[in-house]
């Protein structure tokens, strides 16, 4: 904890946040707590931060220790040059971004044969130091004492060019001149793209970008994102552009001094260093630094509609007949109980070219009558719109909720390994019916079966930082699985590896403790689990739920540390605990303050008091359906005008896309959004919100529907 203690100013004062509340958090993810965990049940010592503001102190933490663990290993090179002096290690210990460490090192930093080189040695560089002083008046005598000095040199000429190859070196190592173009770079360079070939199979989609000049700082990170692949799949060709001139003269500014005799000399290093050896290197940077940074944004977006997708409102415990459409090889159908579990699977030819559309009626009265169906649950792929207009013209003998479900990920959870080890026995047709009438009963636990990236939220998922992004996408999931509980008795593999202290062994733990010995009867139950350690338990036990358990705060959020604390809330109220659950009259009657102590402040207590007032709440929304226009069934049923109603299926930086039944998502531009300027699409809208849409454009060939929300009601 010492080593890192030194870390917490900083941080503190980057993410303006108090001292107190960053050491504290420090000290508990040293110590091994997951951010779920401090953000719900350590909220004394944090004051209340949430998710995000922990995660941000967690990567500013990394960041210090990465910087740390650098600046020590270039202290360490440095020392063995034996070039480490005292002033030097002074400013090496004074920087506080990487950037400039790595600025500060790079004369130090071991290098390829360069012309520098070959000229030091050849004996130049005592003539370039005299030289760089501009301090002598017959710089060409100087050189010619060098001839004899050196047998390669033939002139005076050539002794003076190797000393401006090492100024040229030592003036594009100098961390001023570096922070002085790179800032010019960053402040005021154009990205422009032009068209490399357009005859490339993917040359239409970059069309837009065949002459496009921007400014860098002000350029959208969906757009770099798409002039970065165009470049990558060799369709533009990329450059910035600065104002070179006014480059040249900040850089003149900073080393020649006017009227000496070597001015000239000097200046043409400087520009022979600027064109040859910083422009190369300090572009590349900058390329690095706005790709990274449109990574970021990206990485953003996608996590927040990973988010929403994740936490969209639950159909519930409810027996479903879910379907897989498909025109030529069938419908697949498969029967699942209220828990999810696979009862019955069938296949039906309803459409052409069989066209058995009485049979399947008549399977499909069968199957919900024999297993008491209530929801019939749709994929919204091929045939999906032709299913959905046949199954709501079926008479059922009582009411039926239609539902077409968002498949996209049900083919990958299908041919995943997870899939072929629940289902060993059924092709991928009835795993993906089955993912799909799970996703209706609970998105959640059905989604962490599969890749986030093969979901289909995201904004050029496959061009950002592929470890970034990950390590994104799973700290998103693990915030959603443990907003919202899980039932431990019933959970999959998958699902309680992202519980907060657990991961992939403990849930196979876990799993294979339950197949033993049946379901767990307490939360307590869970330490007898192998290598389920004290730490493991404080960290799990909170976020894992115990449907009739033994203890009724075992199907609370209320964690085990502070039973104690329940039931003395109890005990107050003169009521068994199971009474005061959910009486939020008698809860309401006490007064939470008398209940404070040396391990549970207000905020604690306050967090005990809701559990206890709804136990075991459910933090998503209710449940609700929606229908497509009944019209409307392909790309050419669309005509400019038309008003419909959709639904969001996707959130980029540029705008919303929405489902409006025709299997091809239509695009609101961000400037279609609102009648009023909005800098993010989030600000108006989220995924799977039910909207309403008017048709701008529709271009059937490229399958591109341009759509508004403007003063649609």
């Amino acid at each position: 904890m010492a080593e890192v203690a030194q870390f917490t100013p900083l941080i503190a004062h980057k993410l303006n946040l108090e001292h107190h509340a960053v050491r504290n958090v420090v000290q508990l993810l040293v110590e091994g707590a997951t951010i779920p965990f401090i953000a719900r049940y350590r909220k004394e010592m944090t004051g209340s931060l949430d998710e995000t503001k922990i995660l941000a102190i967690q990567q500013q933490l990394e960041k210090s220790e990465a910087l740390e663990k650098r600046r020590k290993s270039i202290l360490e090179s440095i020392a063995s040059q034996d070039k480490l002096t005292d002033e030097l290690a002074q400013r090496i210990a004074a920087v506080s971004d990487m950037q400039s460490l790595e600025d500060l090192y790079l004369p130090y930093k071991p290098k390829r044969r360069t012309r520098a080189t070959i000229a030091r040695e050849k004996g130049l560089e005592p003539l370039a130091a005299i030289l760089m002083k501009q301090e002598i008046n017959n710089p060409e005598s100087v050189a010619e004492r060098f001839l004899n000095k050196a047998k390669e040199l033939n002139s005076t000429d050539e002794a003076l060019a190797g000393a401006m190859d090492i100024m040229a070196e030592w003036i594009a190592e100098n961390s001023k001149a570096r922070k002085t173009v790179r800032e010019i770079f960053q402040h005021s360079a154009l990205i422009k793209s032009t068209v490399s070939d357009e005859s490339h199979q993917q040359a239409a989609v970059f069309q837009h970008y065949f002459d496009w000049s921007e400014p860098l700082d002000k350029a959208p990170s969906h757009r770099l994102l798409a002039i970065f692949r165009g470049e990558q799949q060799g369709v533009l060709k990329l450059k910035l552009d600065i104002d070179q001139e006014y480059c040249l003269s900040k850089l003149e500014h900073i080393f020649v001094r006017p009227s000496s005799t070597t001015q000239a000399y000097v200046q043409s290093a400087v520009k022979d260093s600027f064109r040859r050896l910083i422009i190369p290197s300090i572009e590349t940077e900058v390329r690095n630094y706005y790709k990274a940074k449109a990574d970021t944004k990206a990485i953003a977006v996608f996590a927040e509609n990973l988010k929403q997708l994740l936490l969209a409102p639950p159909l519930g415990s409810k027996r479903v007949l879910a379907i897989d459409p498909g025109f030529r090889t069938g419908c697949k159908l498969v029967v699942l109980d209220a828990q999810g579990k696979l009862e019955h699977n069938d296949t039906i030819y309803p459409h052409a070219p069989q066209s058995e559309t009485k049979q399947a009626i008549q399977k499909i009265k069968n199957l919900t009558n024999a297993y008491k169906t209530e929801v019939i649950a749709i994929g919204n792929g091929t045939a999906g719109r032709e299913t959905e207009d046949l199954i709501r013209n079926i008479r059922f003998d009582r009411d039926m909720t239609v539902v077409m479900v968002n498949e996209s990920g049900a083919s990958v959870y299908s041919a995943s390994a997870v899939a072929r080890e629940e289902f060993p026995d059924y092709d991928i047709t009835v795993r993906g019916a089955v993912s799909i009438g799970r996703r209706l009963m609970d998105p959640l636990a059905e989604l962490v079966k599969i890749d986030p990236k093969s979901i289909g939220v995201g904004q050029y998922q496959h061009d950002v930082d592929q470890k970034a992004l990950q390590q994104s996408l799973n700290q998103t999931v693990e915030s959603c699985v443990n907003a919202v509980g899980v039932e431990l008795n019933t959970a999959s593999e998958q699902l309680l590896t992202y519980v907060s202290g657990l991961g992939p062994q403990l849930a196979k733990a876990i799993i294979e403790y339950r197949h033993k010995n049946g379901a767990f009867k307490s939360r307590e139950e869970l330490k007898k689990v192998p290598r389920l350690g004290q730490k493991a338990f404080e960290q799990c036990a909170g976020f894992l739920r115990i449907r009739n358990a033994e203890n009724p705060l075992d199907a609370s959020a209320v964690h085990p540390e502070s039973y104690t604390i329940a039931e003395a809330i109890a005990r107050k109220a003169n009521l068994p605990i199971q009474e005061l659950m959910g009486n939020r009259k008698a809860l309401e009657q006490l007064d939470i303050k008398a209940f404070t102590n040396q391990h549970a402040g207000l905020e604690t207590l306050q967090d005990i008091f809701s559990e206890l007032e709804k136990p075991g709440r459910d933090p998503r929304d209710s449940f609700e359906t929606m229908t497509f226009d009944k019209k409307i069934r392909t790309i050419n049923d669309l005509r400019e005008g038309m008003e419909l109603q959709g639904i969001v299926t996707n959130i980029t930086a540029f705008g919303a896309f929405v489902d409006i039944g025709v299997h091809q998502d239509g695009l609101v531009h961000i400037s279609e959004l609102a009648n009023r300027y909005i800098k993010d699409p989030a600000e108006v809208v989220h995924l799977n919100q039910k909207v309403k849409v008017r048709i701008l454009a529709v271009d059937v060939l490229r399958k591109r529907i341009n759509l508004s929300m403007k003063a649609v009601l």
